[in-house]
């Protein structure tokens, strides 16, 4: 399996469909950003004719985190980034508008890494848009709203990098945003690898694993 394998069978997805919403989960760091940002772009590079670059569309599940304002209130900031800490039905009632395809475009959240915190109306989703890739780590749980995502999404992808690996991109991730070594080591054993097990029981539910040499390929950083 190669990068252009993953393009053509999004491709294909998009025949069959009048608009084709496309979800790439995994544990944290395991890669699902880049990868989205990789096949938004070799799909760009190759639009159907007649079709520009706005025929694909990425939309991540992070832009429905919780405000910090709202995890303080909750008393659930010190393990932000676990299912209770997003506003699932939301991000649900997003992908069903999506799906459904009836607005000129809809305006979709993103997540703010430097502030850590969403930003609503941030994406723009055209109406011609026949692939939306979302990526997110709960595409694929079962519990509470998030149940109400999987039936929104025509496939489901699950990112399967190596566990050392992705624990080094994570720490080194948190680094970059501002923890200092120490801190991030533990946030990544503690409050991500937490989540990391949870998502890991939903690897079976996936229509298409993504292997570790692909993942390994692309990097950490995205283009």
């Amino acid at each position: 399996m190669t990068l252009d394998d993953l393009a053509d069978r999004a491709r294909a997805l998009a025949t069959r469909h009048e608009r084709v919403l496309l979800g790439i989960t995994g544990s944290p760091g395991s890669g699902k950003s880049t990868l989205a940002e990789y096949l938004m772009r070799l799909l760009r590079q190759a639009a159907p004719r007649g079709h520009s670059a706005e025929w694909v569309a990425h939309v991540p599940m992070d832009g429905f985190h919780l405000a910090d304002v709202e995890l303080d209130r909750l008393g659930r900031r010190d393990r932000k980034g676990a299912p209770d800490t997003f506003d699932a039905a939301g991000y649900a009632a997003l992908l069903r508008r999506l799906r459904d395809n009836e607005d000129d475009v809809v305006y979709a959240p993103a997540f703010e890494r430097d502030l850590e915190q969403p930003l609503a109306a941030s994406i723009p989703v055209p109406k011609a848009a026949r692939i939306v890739i979302t990526e997110g780590n709960y595409l694929l749980l079962d519990q509470g709203d998030w149940a109400r995502v999987r039936p929104c999404l025509h496939e489901v992808w699950y990112c399967a990098l190596d566990s050392a690996e992705r624990v080094r991109r994570l720490v080194s991730r948190h680094e970059r945003f501002g923890k200092d070594h120490e801190a991030a080591v533990a946030w990544v054993m503690g409050t991500d690898q937490r989540n990391a097990d949870l998502i890991a029981t939903t690897k079976d539910r996936a229509d298409l694993v993504v292997p570790d040499a692909i993942l390994r390929s692309l990097g950490d950083d995205i283009p």
